[in-house]
């Protein structure tokens, strides 16, 4: 048993560092994700802009391109009002194309309000984390609502 377990950790210490979980780091870009969705829903852009890069963007389904964090919160807000209801994002993946850039993609919907069926979309986030804090950050968004597959 003891052999079995130090050929493990030998094979283990030989992967690439990439290969290794990043639970810490996921569960970090997850959390910024939902701390993203809970400012929406309290439509507060302090807590909103705290969580994007300067030079952030976000391309919408309507096909707007908000550039900049100003742009991105701004737009943000004024889409929350304009589409009332229950946000959930849910990070179904999270791939690290750099030490310190991910994306992360989930199923994104918006619950209607008054009995209309709910908005369901696909997102896609990319993060990096730089500055002072190290923190994970916001640097893009991209909002897709899926089609049915041609016949």
């Amino acid at each position: 048993m003891r052999t079995l377990i130090l050929l493990a950790a030998c094979f283990l210490a030989t992967l690439p560092a990439s290969a290794q979980p990043r639970t810490a780091d996921e569960a970090a870009i997850k959390e910024v994700v939902r701390k993203y969705v809970d400012a929406r829903d309290k439509r507060d852009p302090t807590l909103l802009e705290a969580l994007f890069t300067p030079d952030a963007d976000q391309l919408v389904t309507t096909g707007e391109w908000r550039q900049g964090r100003e742009n991105v919160v701004k737009g943000g807000l004024a889409s929350s009002q304009a589409n009332p209801g229950s946000r959930a994002i849910t990070i179904e993946t999270v791939r690290f194309v750099a030490p310190d850039v991910a994306i992360a993609d989930g199923r994104y919907e918006i619950a209607g309000t008054a009995g209309a069926a709910p908005r369901k979309m696909r997102t896609t986030f990319v993060l990096t984390r730089r500055g002072p804090s190290a923190a994970w950050l916001i640097t893009a968004i991209r909002n897709m609502a899926p089609t049915e597959p041609p016949k």
